[in-house]
């Protein structure tokens, strides 16, 4: 007989920021410890979580351009739609929750916060019992050349977080709403504010991109790639078949394929 695993079993110790504190603060926290989204708290109270898709857009966004990153708050990003578990309660409760949100916030009896679970927890006690296919989202390209305005339209209006970079009909490498964040600070506080709109106009996605692009093949074990994302901390991985790309695995796909 099976022994049954609880949310106690897989949750780990919760990393929350205070509502007061920087966007920038979030973000080195964020990148650091390799976590996204980060529970806000306000009073000690969770009042949400930040994630880096919302940092990069509040970041890029041109109506705040006159506004120095380091002066916009925690609270001015806040998505207040979450959830919560409890930890004695079956670990199974987690697969449909965490195939709508990245994290699930844990409390105990009194409503303190004492955990949380995102999908790489998960994925270390429970994993999809299939093939790639059954895993296997279809991945988007962009040009390399493309500029990096038109790639945050597309992320905004398609709801894309991640882009296959493409040059010369090679894949070079990925780009994520973390490689938009972590440009878009570095960007703000380095080029001053009256070449800012001129300058951001010029920027390539090949100059924010994370490459080279990490692969694997259509034929490889679907448990290997998840011990490749958690040994790497990655959030999605690449599959070719044929050299020829074929699709991305990520963490959401494999929570669905639960």
């Amino acid at each position: 007989m099976t022994k049954e695993v609880f949310i106690k079993d897989v949750m780990v110790k919760p990393t929350s920021i205070a509502k007061s504190a920087k966007i920038t603060e979030a973000l080195d926290k964020m990148l650091a410890e390799g976590i996204d989204p980060l529970i806000a708290v306000h009073n000690n109270s969770v009042i949400g979580t930040v994630s880096r898709q919302a940092i990069a857009e509040k970041l890029g966004s041109k109506q705040n351009a006159d506004l120095a990153p380091t002066s916009i708050h925690v609270a001015n990003v806040v998505e207040e739609d979450f959830t919560s578990v409890y930890p004695d309660e079956s670990i199974n409760v987690l697969i449909p929750l965490l195939q709508r949100y990245k994290l699930v916030v844990v409390y105990d009896g009194d409503h303190n916060l004492i955990g949380q679970v995102g999908a790489v927890d998960l994925l270390k006690k429970i994993r999809p019992e299939s093939d790639i296919d059954t895993v296997v989202e279809k991945a988007v390209t962009i040009e390399a050349s493309e500029r990096v305005v038109h790639l945050r339209r597309r992320m905004l209006d398609d709801h894309i977080t991640r882009f296959i970079v493409t040059e010369h009909d090679k894949f070079v490498g990925i780009v994520t709403e973390t490689d938009v964040a972590i440009a878009m600070r570095q960007f703000r506080k380095s080029v001053d504010d009256n070449h800012q709109d001129h300058r951001i106009r010029n920027l390539l996605v090949k100059d924010i991109m994370s490459a080279p692009l990490l692969t694997v093949e259509r034929t490889a074990a679907v448990t290997g790639v998840i011990d490749t994302m958690i040994k790497k901390n990655i959030s999605s991985i690449a599959v070719i078949d044929g050299g020829k790309l074929f699709g991305i695995i990520t963490r959401r796909s494999l929570v669905n394929a639960l």
